[in-house]
């Protein structure tokens, strides 16, 4: 199958020479990018999609996410909190996550998503109450794979309760052998490590405050034997600095080398509080950092210091975080955060706009261990997004339209979106996907995981 995406405003490749072609076409075939043509350039095709008025870019990469967290949007109780209080008051309504709810929390969440021009996307489900059935990733990567959405889910795991001195209530921990018994089947079942994957599956202990040490270092064994990869939240506020200094008498950068958690196959959520050691360490090793900033803004954690990582060549991407702590699903108007986040320090720490476009893209496919994503060019995966440049929001704006979608569209919805040769959304909407049944749908589990948890307490 041969595809002509042709006479777009711009093509915007974000490839090693920064290329920009206006008025040019895209050639994809067989779900690969086959050329880059200009204007006027013509090619033999099955189909031909006019792009006039729009802008291509390559598909934006989500690396840190927790879609269960869509069921606990803006609860008045959380919104005014920091990190551990505010999970403090999350755990205990999270205990009633059933299959259901994470299958329609992932509906949710993933549909956003494409929404807003994300074609890959990774979660952190790390929540397993021992009342639910074992298997909530599976119902993750059914969606996924309903969607048609390229998806690298982590096992998450929490196995240091309060008894042991760690955050999380012990009934939401399990023991290092189901971890890990959990982890191998699911990388059995669903890991493909071929170069067109849409599913490969990560190991993710949650955080230093929730895991032990055994499991963190028992987990870097099996993903290392499996060939997968690592993720974990690190340095993401002063207190989680304090309890790995009170607990452990190390940096939590410092912990994570110590157990053999850093190099090339893993990568940090947050990364807020590094110093110039650990930020040269980061890139030394190859290890990759998911910047959060709403989440980061919104629970008051802090700045990451992206400027700096950029420049010691540590590998830097970007995502959304929680639905409960970011409160929305919208991965551009994330990089918009990125973009103006920066520009709170002094103006040597700024990013201009391609810097954060080349982050969101192909930062996060390298990041998720894809050398073949995040570009318009030849041999490259056919995941890419075209965006409406007409709309009012825009007006004015047209000498830069890749910078305009950063600073001139604060949440605007892609037109296409296609992953892998296939379109996933057009005309701004998901094909047979009912925004507002699915609006309802999930309403009316939040309410039933919301009245579960009154039940509990009363």
């Amino acid at each position: 199958m041969r595809t002509l995406i042709k006479n777009a405003n711009l093509i915007a490749t974000l490839d090693a020479d920064g290329r920009r072609m206006e008025g040019g076409s895209l050639l994809v075939e067989d779900g690969r990018i086959h050329s880059v043509l200009k204007a006027g350039d013509t090619a033999k095709v099955d189909k031909v999609v006019d792009a006039k008025g729009k802008m291509v870019t390559p598909g934006l990469v989500n690396t840190h996410h927790h879609f269960y967290q869509t069921l606990t949007r803006n609860l008045p109780g959380g919104q005014d909190e920091k990190l551990f209080a505010w999970l403090k008051f999350h755990y205990p309504i999270w205990r009633g996550l059933d299959e259901e709810m994470v299958a329609l929390s992932t509906r949710t969440a993933l549909a956003e998503l494409l929404l807003s021009g994300c074609t890959f996307s990774s979660d952190h489900h790390y929540v397993f109450p021992q009342d639910a059935a074992p298997d909530l990733i599976d119902r993750q990567i059914e969606v996924a794979r309903e969607l048609g959405i390229r998806f690298q889910p982590t096992r998450g795991s929490m196995s240091l309760g309060e008894s042991a001195g760690g955050l999380p209530p012990d009934d939401l921990c399990q023991s290092e052998a189901v971890i890990l018994d959990d982890s191998r089947r699911l990388l059995n079942r669903y890991h493909d490590d071929s170069e067109e994957a849409l599913i490969r599956v990560d190991l993710a202990p949650c955080s230093p405050f929730s895991v032990t040490n055994k499991a963190m270092v028992e987990t870097a064994a099996l993903a290392r034997e499996a060939g997968c990869r690592l993720h974990t939240h690190l340095a993401e506020t002063l207190d989680e600095e304090s309890f790995c200094l009170r607990e452990t008498g190390k940096r939590p950068y410092e912990l994570m080398k110590s157990l053999a958690w850093t190099g090339a196959d893993v990568w940090f959520a947050h990364a807020v509080h590094l110093n110039d050691e650990e930020i040269a360490a980061m890139a030394d090793s190859g290890t990759g950092m998911s910047h959060c900033p709403g989440s980061n803004m919104r629970l008051g954690s802090g700045a990451a210091r992206i400027r700096e990582l950029l420049d010691a060549g540590a590998p830097v991407s970007l995502a959304v975080d929680g639905s409960a702590s970011n409160d929305t699903n919208h991965l551009l108007a994330e990089a918009r955060l990125m973009l103006l986040l920066a520009r709170t320090r002094s103006k040597k720490h700024w990013l201009s706009a391609e810097e954060v476009w080349r982050v969101a893209c192909s930062g996060g496919a390298k990041v998720l261990g894809r050398s073949n994503l995040g570009t318009l060019e030849a041999g490259a995966l056919a995941d890419l997004v075209l965006w409406d440049l007409d709309g009012l929001y825009l007006a004015g704006a047209q000498s830069d339209p890749l910078a305009a979608l950063l600073f001139s569209a604060p949440a605007p919805r892609a037109h296409a979106v296609m992953v892998g040769g296939n379109w996933l959304v057009q005309d701004g909407k998901i094909p047979g996907f009912d925004e507002a049944a699915q609006a309802k749908n999930h309403n009316q589990a939040a309410a039933k995981l919301l009245d579960r948890h009154r039940k509990e307490f009363a």
